[in-house]
């Protein structure tokens, strides 16, 4: 079965042009300065089509041969990096400074070398210096060729635009790929911090009761190898029903522990949204109540849904809502956590647009399972408002008596 038209293509551009890089379609787009050169050949044409052959037929073949060259070393250009690189652009400036005495457009070929120049390593400076050096080639040669002045002139404008726009692109790409990895590595120490702590609490929980345990169960094990008196046998059934209460009591401090590790951070996620939503260019802003923050303000599965539920509505602005602004407010309102993520996108989730396997309808499960309510408040064109709401009276018992309902 032959693949669609349109997966063929993102394929072939794969295989061009490194997703790694960002660029989308952009450098097929920016292909259509090979417009160029072919304008003195259709000029010519146009001004008298009885001269073929003629100017124009001198300046077709050299012109076709110099965009059969370019291409493949205008693609590698993107592939290759460092001292690869630099040959690369080299050779587009050569392309052209060779097609400059057969056709006097053949310029379009520096302002692509002095594009790649904006995105070599090294400093700013270095950089200026290729541009500049490979345009003062292009000088060097409209003058021995006796050009208009102007052909200069153009081209310098137009590759200084090219050059800096390519420069704040490959800034904006590095700024980028440096919040990603700090993103990533915020999340690594929280992780490690948080094994840390897991490890406390385990040795702080269980350390004294399990020797409280073995103890209790030494004592009563030579309490029965005493004899057969009754004094003994209580002592050693004493010994054993406090062993039983000992651990019921380290089991429901266990889950209660792994309750609060389970607890994704709401402050955490927050940071979270920070960096991924302004390495995107999008302002965010976050509002969290010093009482929400308070140390058991939110139970730990209170707390949990509601960092999940950042997390999925800050992937959505990331991801699809085109938004120039984000806005997180959390604080606890008439006993109820409420939680506020407004944008300022495309809007048109509808509140009832809920479908198995999206996100939203996760976010809604998650509230709703805890006896809370997710309302959505959107338009088209209008930004998207996301409004959480959980009681916290019937978690908060839970948290204050977590062996509830266990078996004595």
């Amino acid at each position: 079965m032959s693949q669609p038209p349109k997966s063929l293509m993102l394929r072939l551009r794969a295989r061009l042009i490194p997703e790694t890089q960002g660029q989308g379609w952009v450098p097929f787009y920016n292909l259509g300065y090979l417009v160029f050169p072919f304008l003195p050949i259709v000029l010519s044409l146009m001004g008298d089509p009885n001269q073929w052959p003629g100017p124009a037929s001198h300046m077709l073949g050299p012109t076709l041969l110099s965009v059969a060259a370019f291409l493949p070393v205008y693609f590698a250009a993107y592939r290759l990096t460092g001292i690869r690189s630099l040959l690369c652009m080299l050779v587009m400036a050569g392309i052209g400074y060779a097609l400059m005495p057969f056709n006097s457009f053949a310029n379009a070929y520096t302002i692509y070398a002095v594009g790649f120049a904006a995105m070599l390593g090294g400093s700013l400076w270095i950089r200026l210096a290729w541009a500049a050096a490979m345009l003062a080639g292009l000088l060097f040669e409209i003058i021995a060729l006796q050009y208009p002045v102007f052909v200069f002139l153009i081209t310098l404008i137009v590759s200084v635009a090219v050059f800096f726009g390519n420069h704040h692109f490959a800034e904006s790409t590095r700024k980028r790929a440096e919040l990603k990895l700090s993103h990533d590595e915020i999340r690594r120490l929280a992780a490690l911090a948080e094994r840390e702590r897991i490890g406390r609490d385990l040795h702080d929980l269980l350390g004294h009761t399990l020797s409280l345990v073995a103890l209790k169960s030494e004592l009563a094990g030579k309490l029965l190898q005493r004899g057969d008196s009754p004094e003994a046998r209580e002592a050693a059934q004493r010994e054993i029903v406090e062993v039983g209460r000992v651990a019921r009591e380290a089991l429901a401090q266990v889950r209660s522990a792994v309750t609060g590790i389970r607890a994704a951070g709401v402050v955490a996620e927050t940071v979270s949204a920070k960096l991924l939503l302004e390495s995107d260019g999008i302002a965010f802003v976050s509002a969290l109540a010093p009482r929400a923050l308070d140390d058991g303000a939110l139970p730990p599965n209170v707390e949990t849904a509601l960092a999940m539920t950042v997390r999925e509505a800050v992937t959505n602005i990331q991801r699809h809502a085109q938004a120039r602004s984000a806005r997180v407010d959390l604080r606890i309102d008439d006993g109820e956590a409420l939680l506020r993520i407004d944008d300022d996108g495309c809007g048109g989730a509808r509140d009832d647009a809920f479908v198995p396997g999206n996100g939203l309808i996760g976010m809604r499960e998650r509230v709703e399972a805890l006896g809370g309510r997710l309302l959505i408040d959107t338009g088209k064109g209008e930004g998207t408002r996301i409004e959480v709401r959980v009681p916290l009276a019937a978690h908060a018992t839970a948290i204050d008596d977590p062996a509830s309902g266990m078996p004595a």
